[in-house]
């Protein structure tokens, strides 16, 4: 349909429904009445701004705005998708798509390959992290968004697409065939030592459970004895493959989580439908700021029947469920209709879920537990709702150095990645694997005449007690003590450089072993110094301690 003709005819239909609506409510209830009011003025609106406005509208464009505007009033998960995002928002949900199994991204000013999925079309045909893309078919797409090249990489299953890129000074070509893409939830998992199992869950898509179950039989059939679940940074999905993973270690017949809504046909409960895979197994589960959602309900549930210690830091506090429901014109709405409780009683989600009360991260600011209710796990123990999930044992969060964020963050890691391995055909394996002396040095040698700059925290304290001073004329006189103290604290790139070194070849390590050894070897490198997993180990391997945590009189 013509889209001059098209945009009139919609306004016209969505008046013509809000009449409708108007004269059918009007006498049997006020609040459809208000909504059909409404919807009518904001139809009249849109198709009078189309008219009289002096520049020419996107009324589509205006429409959705005004759609996100209102639904930024109800909560943060509530959202619109339109027609065009359909696709994306199905591979969210279900981590399947139809590509060449590349995560690309725009490093140093080109378009790269920033992790090819092992097993897929990318990686089987020799495609390389920081490989820069120059063409797919017949488009030249070095001066395109990553967002359009992302698009012509995609297609239906079995379709043929050519791939041109750039590595070092060759040129390569490729010619690869699209398949369905189902990445897995768990990107590695294995022996932490001769008797301790380790499961990395990063998602909740479809087949989770079956991932995790996977895992946990071959780790059980190498003969572990103890396990570690990994749900940090998992920012959930769906819902039964949460419950069928807390199946996995709880007998048949037990609550999982049951949401609780407005309508009835919401309200559901959710029990363990199978016998369990080991419900004995001692367990450590790690969580964190960023574990949401489904992994909370798997924490939760896991803690609420004292089956396994957590470890690591309080989470998100997301328990709000969404369903999809469809709109006109493939268009569909993500709505908020319950909450999620787990077996204590207790809600997960955040007593205030609002934005403006969330830090940078998009974490909930911490709730006085005055405003939280106390409920009690299965031994007894008292746990708290309105925040989250708290973990048994609380580890502290892991900073960087400002050297270290300025080096990564101006993809001078990244790049050095490049040059290393172009000059590397393999390195050991990732928990053997070490950044020598020689390597960080020649590092340092490859920041020669590179800007990475930046500002210490204590620097800009001073510099804003500065201002402040200014402001307040207090400044003439302790100008003379902010002048030695700046003196004092004044940063030097090449000491920072040795004082940091520890951390820096830690962010060096990652980057290195990921361009041998992908997704599945970061997370395998990660481990050798993770405090969570220090901190994992050292309780798994006390059974008494494991029993003082999981009792009434643990608090």
């Amino acid at each position: 349909m013509n889209k001059n003709f098209k945009k009139p005819v919609i306004l016209l239909l969505v008046s013509f429904l809000t009449l409708s609506l108007l004269f059918s409510f009007a006498t049997k209830n006020d609040k459809l009445f208000a909504i059909a009011k409404n919807l009518d003025i904001f139809a009249s609106l849109v198709r009078e701004l189309d008219s009289y406005y002096v520049d020419e509208i996107n009324a589509d464009e205006l429409v959705t705005i005004g759609i996100n505007a209102m639904l930024e009033e109800l909560d943060p998960y509530t959202e619109f998708i339109p027609e065009e995002n359909s696709d994306d928002f199905r591979m969210m949900t279900t981590g399947e798509y139809a590509g060449v199994g590349a995560l690309i991204g725009n490093r140093i000013g080109s378009n790269m390959i920033l992790m090819p999925y092992k097993g897929f079309p990318a990686q089987s045909a020799g495609l390389r992290i920081g490989d820069e893309i120059l063409k797919v078919d017949t488009v030249n797409v070095v001066n395109s968004l990553t967002s359009d090249i992302s698009k012509l990489l995609k297609g239906p299953a079995n379709t043929n697409v050519f791939v041109q890129v750039k590595r070092g000074t060759d040129t390569i070509s490729v010619n690869l065939t699209r398949k369905k893409i189902v990445i897995s939830n768990v990107p590695f998992y294995g022996k932490l030592d001769d008797q301790t199992g380790y499961i990395k869950l990063s998602d909740f898509t479809t087949n989770a459970a079956s991932d995790v179950r996977n895992a946990l039989v071959d780790l059980k059939s190498q003969g572990i004895t103890r396990l570690v679940l990994d749900v940090r940074d998992n920012p959930g999905g769906i819902l039964k493959e949460a419950v069928d993973i807390v199946n996995l270690f709880v007998p048949k017949g037990k609550e999982v989580v049951r949401t609780i809504g407005k309508l009835e046909n919401v309200n559901s409960v959710y029990k363990t439908t199978k016998s369990p895979v080991d419900k004995d197994i001692p367990m450590v589960v790690l969580i964190n700021e960023r574990s949401a959602s489904a992994a909370e309900i798997v924490a939760g549930a896991l803690q609420d029947y004292d089956r396994a210690v957590l470890i690591g830091r309080r989470t998100f506090g997301k328990g709000l469920v969404q369903t999809t429901v469809p709109l006109s014109y493939n268009a569909q709405v993500k709505i908020t209709t319950a909450k999620y409780y787990i077996p204590s009683g207790r809600c997960i989600q955040a007593i205030d879920y609002s934005q403006e009360n969330r830090d940078e991260n998009g974490n909930s600011i911490s709730i006085p537990d005055s405003l939280r209710k106390e409920f009690k796990t299965k031994n007894g123990r008292i746990v708290l709702d309105g925040a989250g999930i708290e973990p048994d044992q609380k580890t502290e969060s892991k900073s960087f150095a400002p050297i270290t964020y300025s080096l990564v963050a101006r993809n001078l890691v990244f790049e050095y990645g490049n040059k290393f391995f172009l000059e590397n055909e393999m390195i050991s394996n990732p928990r053997d694997f070490v950044v020598t002396d020689e390597i960080y040095a020649d590092f340092v040698a490859s920041l020669e005449g590179k800007d990475y700059d930046y500002t210490t925290y204590v620097e800009k304290t001073l510099d804003d007690l500065e201002k402040y001073a200014l402001r307040e004329k207090f400044f003439d006189d302790i100008k003379p003590t902010i002048e030695d103290l700046k003196k004092k604290v004044s940063h030097n790139k090449e000491q920072d450089l040795i004082t940091f070194k520890f951390e820096i070849k830690e962010a060096l390590r990652e980057e290195l072993v990921s361009r041998y050894y992908f997704q599945q070897g970061i997370v395998e490198a990660s481990l050798v110094n993770d405090e969570d997993v220090i901190a994992a180990l050292g309780i798994l391997s006390n059974p008494a301690e494991i029993n003082r945590v999981l009792t009434a009189s643990a608090k």
